[in-house]
């Protein structure tokens, strides 16, 4: 087991605290780096990255979204790798280099990739489903609370995935090198539309949720006026694009059980504990 701490890059967002915790609970030291942590770091400001990997092996990088971050975090990759980074674990999106070449949004994501196999350090890229706790930790639980969903979805499905599977797959990879070279789809045992995710969270909720499908102009439109940038409101849209075209409705969870040895969580299993919590009874 090392004995060097393990950066984890936007160690406080929803993957980054949970690999923390798992690391934790093995023993594992490991560094945070946020704008909120004690070792600051911040992706648009390149003054803070010098540093940051000073004595790691290994890091964990979860990307800022949009293609300026995307491509902030590529030249931190290849800057820590000439610093010393011996090792990065990316998290990137499911559908990443696909063929499917329409998507625009995907292309920030593939340079991404390849910076990060071009750093000279080892890597993993790990390539998960969209998180289940969009809508429990992320705007979407906003629009659970207000009894609609309204996203420019279609009739398109997602197999949804826990990002708790995703923090056990981190950690998992992580601590064995023998992942280095390797790329990992993740995804849940299921596909959901937002129709089937609205009724799974009303059953869970006793509370009734609707899917409203927006137009994707309308879509950018309000998520600008949530205090959303545009830019990040255009790459929200061109993600629910790839949803609403149909192409993500595929399982992918052989990684999850090759890598864990067991099924990833159900949304219905889900979204009933979830309930428990309170987190959507405000």
């Amino acid at each position: 087991m090392t004995t060097k701490p393990i950066l984890i890059l936007s160690g406080m967002g929803k993957t980054g605290r949970r690999v923390a915790e798992r690391l934790a609970q093995r023993d594992v030291p490991v560094r945070l780096a946020s704008r909120s942590s004690e070792q600051r770091f911040d992706w648009y400001d390149e003054s803070t990255w010098s540093g940051t990997a000073a004595g790691i092996d290994t890091a964990y990088l979860a990307p800022p979204v949009g293609p300026t971050g995307l491509a902030q975090a590529g030249r931190f990759v290849k800057q820590a790798a000439t610093e010393g980074l011996r090792r990065v674990v990316l998290l990137s999106g499911r559908g990443v280099g696909s063929p499917e070449r329409e998507f625009a949004v995907y292309e920030s994501s593939v340079e991404l990739e390849n910076a990060v196999r071009d750093s000279g350090a080892d890597w993993t890229i790990v390539r998960p489903a969209w998180f289940m706790q969009g809508f429990s930790e992320d705007f979407l639980c906003e629009h659970v609370l207000a009894g609609e969903l309204r996203v420019s979805a279609g009739s398109g499905a997602e197999a949804w995935i826990d990002t708790n599977d995703v923090g056990d797959v981190m950690a998992t990879v992580l601590l064995d090198e023998s992942h280095a070279g390797r790329t990992y789809s993740l995804s849940g045992p299921r596909t959901l539309t937002m129709d089937e995710v609205a009724s799974e969270l009303s059953t869970a909720t006793g509370r009734a949720i609707r899917y409203v499908d927006l137009a994707p102009e309308q879509h950018v439109e309000e998520l600008v006026g949530i205090g959303l940038d545009r830019e990040d409101a255009e790459s929200v849209r061109d993600l629910f694009a790839v949803i609403r075209h149909h192409r993500s409705e595929y399982v992918s969870d052989d990684a999850v059980r090759e890598l864990l040895g067991r099924a990833p969580r159900d949304f219905t299993d889900w979204a009933r504990e979830t309930a428990r919590t309170g987190v959507w009874s405000a």
